[in-house]
C-alpha cells in the first residue's frame, strides 16, 4: 500500500527519546575541573557506544547528508571545518550551503565526496570535539578514525530508504543531542511528520481509479540522465499517494526503462527533474515524433521538480516536491497550496532561510517546462 512509507515515521518521536543514554552528568565532586565538559555515552547508528562531550563546541561533518543534518539542528555555527566538495560544488543543489555560505570559508578537512577516504590529518588539524560522518564508513571505519584522531566519531545515517527514515530521524536527535540543540531536533522530528502527515490527509481517500496517470524522467543516478530514468516508488508520489506508472514494474528505487514503455503507459502527466531538462531537450530533436506522441506533452502537461538529491537526500526539497506535485495532479486536494510559499516555509524552519529564488534561478522552480526547447 502507498501509505506503507509513511508508517514508520508517524511512530517515531517517542521512540527517539531512547536513544541517548547520558553518563556522568552529575554535580561536580570537589577539587574536580570546572572547565571539563559533560560526557555522555550515546549509541550512534552504526551500534557504537561512542563517549562525547556534550554539549560539543566544536564539529565536523564528513561524507554525504552529514553537514546537512547538522544544519538541521541549527549547529551550523559549531562546525570548524568542511569538506572541499562543499566549497567547491554548485550550491544551489545543497540549500544548507546557500543558507550558510559561512561554511565554504572554513578549513577544509579533506576533498570529500561519496568514495572519498576520510583524512585523518586535516581533520586533526581544526581541533574537532566530535566528527560526525554519514554514508561514508562502517563500524569498522568508523573505529579506524577514532583511533587515528583520538576524537570521537559518530556515525549518523540517512537509512535504505534515504527520506524520512527511522534511522534518518534518529540521527537528527542523536546530532541535536551532542551539539546541545536536543529540543530543537525534537521539533524537526515533529515538523517533518506534521508536513508528512498533511500530505498523505489530503489525497489517503481518493479511489485508484481517479486517479490521474502519472510519470518522473531525468532523475539523476550517479550523473544526469534523459526521460527513460526513473524511479519506482518515488517518494514525493509516494507521499501523496499518487498513481505511478513505473510502480507497475514491481520494482523499487532507480529504474532505466526502455522509452517505447513510456508510449505504452502513456500517463497523463510528466514531471521533469530539472537537472536532466536539457538531455531531455536534446532528446527531443533526435527524436521529436515519440515526445509529441505522449497525450502529455501534447496537452501541456509537463512539469518540473527540483533535484533533491546532491551529495545525498535534501529533505526539505523532497517534501516541497511533493507538494508541487500534488499541486499539479490534484489540483482540489491542494488549492490551499501556493508550491513556492511552501517551500520557503520549509527552507525557511529547516536552514532559517527562504532560498528558492536562488534554487530556481539556477534549475527553474516550480513551473511548466518546453520539452522542445523553443
Amino acid at each position: 500500500m502507498r501509505t506503507k512509507a509513511l508508517k514508520a515515521g508517524f511512530l517515531l518521536i517517542g521512540l527517539l527519546m531512547t536513544l541517548v543514554v547520558l553518563s556522568g552528568c552529575g554535580a561536580k565532586t570537589p577539587g574536580q575541573d570546572t572547565a571539563a565538559p559533560p560526557k555522555a555515552v550515546v549509541t550512534d547508528l552504526a551500534g557504537r557506544q561512542v563517549e562525547v562531550p556534550v554539549p560539543a563546541n566544536k564539529v565536523v561533518a564528513i561524507g554525504p547528508g552529514a553537514l546537512r543534518l547538522v544544519c538541521y539542528v541549527n549547529g551550523a555555527d559549531k562546525v570548524v571545518g568542511v569538506e572541499d566538495v562543499e566549497k567547491q560544488w554548485e550550491p544551489e543543489g545543497r540549500p544548507y550551503i546557500l543558507a550558510h555560505p559561512e561554511l565554504k570559508d572554513l578549513p577544509s578537512i579533506g576533498q570529500g565526496g561519496p568514495r572519498s577516504t576520510p583524512d585523518a590529518e586535516k581533520l586533526v588539524t581544526v581541533k574537532p570535539d566530535v566528527i560526525f560522518v554519514a554514508s561514508l564508513v562502517d563500524r569498522a571505519q568508523a573505529d579506524e578514525l577514532q583511533a587515528k584522531t583520538n576524537i570521537p566519531v559518530v556515525v549518523l545515517s540517512y537509512g535504505p530508504q534515504g527520506i524520512l527514515s527511522q534511522d534518518f530521524y534518529q540521527s537528527l536527535v542523536l546530532a541535536g543531542k551532542i551539539v546541545g540543540n536536543e529540543k530543537r531536533a525534537q521539533k524537526v522530528v515533529a515538523y517533518l511528520n506534521n508536513w508528512m502527515q498533511d500530505l498523505n490527509m489530503r489525497t489517503k481517500d481518493i479511489p485508484a481509479d481517479k486517479k490521474l496517470k502519472v510519470y518522473v524522467g531525468a532523475l539523476g543516478m550517479a550523473g544526469c540522465h534523459g526521460i527513460e530514468s526513473t524511479q519506482a516508488q518515488y517518494p514525493p508520489f509516494v507521499l501523496i499517494n499518487a498513481y505511478n506508472v513505473v510502480d507497475e514494474t514491481g520494482q523499487k528505487g532507480s529504474v532505466m526503462i526502455d522509452k517505447e514503455k513510456l508510449l505504452i503507459w502513456d500517463p497523463d502527466i510528466i514531471f521533469i527533474d530539472e537537472a536532466g531538462l536539457s538531455l531531455v531537450q536534446e532528446d527531443y530533436k533526435k527524436n521529436p515524433q515519440l515526445y509529441q506522441s505522449l497525450q502529455a506533452v501534447k496537452n501541456g502537461q509537463v512539469y518540473g521538480q527540483i533535484p533533491y538529491n546532491y551529495y545525498h537526500t535534501n529533505i526539505g526539497t523532497a517534501i516541497a516536491d511533493a507538494y508541487y506535485a500534488g499541486k499539479v495532479i490534484f489540483p482540489e486536494q491542494f488549492k490551499d497550496i501556493d508550491p513556492v510559499q511552501k517551500i520557503d516555509e520549509i527552507y525557511r524552519f529547516l536552514l532559517g532561510k527562504p532560498v528558492y529564488d536562488q534554487i530556481a534561478k539556477y534549475y527553474g522552480g516550480f513551473k511548466k517546462l518546453d520539452i522542445a526547447g523553443k
